[in-house]
């Protein structure tokens, strides 16, 4: 059965009309009768039938509110520096598949490619896209959210993340592994700093360790960025998650 997401809280009767329209009359030429998943911005998922079919305006019915199976009991901010080419869409769309409940991409000292404000929100626009477009083909329930570009300090100062347990890689010298420190953490909230091709800064390591992040290594291998990112997500996914089952 399509899932499809729509802006609206789940109600007897709703619309959609963004490109998902088009798509649902155009491409899938689903008929009027056909059932489909829908999942609103607070996560709920329904059952609905569909009343009418345009290219611009799919009415719908709601049958039966489902249970929230597909998102995890953790959730996980990815911190990732901006990237080269295409391994930013790469991350974004497996870190969704994965579970993330969102992305802040970070501008950091090593980070090669830098953007103009225009290009910035061109880029978030982009990658929102891809979350959405990975949150319906893995069937979740909710779109993670990919936030604008910033740096570390501003995310380390965000009073939201307080209480989060924060966790850096680091290829450098670390005390302890990242399965280690996950035992050793309490809570359901998690951000995992992940830096770019050149590693994080000296100065990059020490400010997030005056702000209270457990710096850990991943092993003896120095992984790339897009690996390291999906790497970490997957261990912490299954060391408290919902992966593996």
């Amino acid at each position: 059965m399509r899932r499809f997401f729509i802006d609206e809280p789940l109600s007897e009767h709703m619309v959609i009309d963004n490109a998902d329209a088009h798509h649902i009359a155009s491409v899938l030429r689903l008929p009027v009768g056909s059932k489909v998943l829908l999942s609103d911005p607070d996560g709920k998922s329904g059952k609905a039938e569909i009343l009418t079919v345009n290219p611009s305006n799919i009415q719908l019915k709601l049958l039966e509110i489902l249970e929230d199976i597909s998102e995890a009991p953790i959730a996980v901010w990815l911190v990732q520096s901006l990237a080269k080419g295409e391994k930013m869409d790469f991350i974004i769309q497996k870190s969704v598949e994965l579970g993330v409940y969102g992305i802040i991409p970070v501008a950091t000292a090593h980070s090669v490619v830098r953007y103009d404000n225009a290009k910035q929100l061109d880029k978030v626009n982009r990658w929102q896209k891809i979350a959405r477009e990975a949150a319906k083909q893995c069937g979740r329930n909710y779109i993670p959210q990919v936030c604008p570009i910033t740096d570390l300090k501003q995310v380390l100062e965000n009073s939201d993340f307080a209480s989060v347990n924060k966790i850096m890689l680091y290829e450098g010298q670390a005390s302890q592994g990242l399965k280690q420190a996950l035992a050793e953490m309490q809570g359901e909230s998690y951000i995992l700093f992940i830096g770019p091709e050149g590693g994080f800064s000296a100065n990059e390591v020490e400010l997030c360790q005056k702000k209270g992040v457990q710096i850990v290594t991943m092993g003896p291998r120095i992984m790339r960025t897009e690996t390291a990112a999906l790497a970490a997500v997957a261990t912490v996914m299954y060391e408290c998650g919902d992966l593996g089952g």
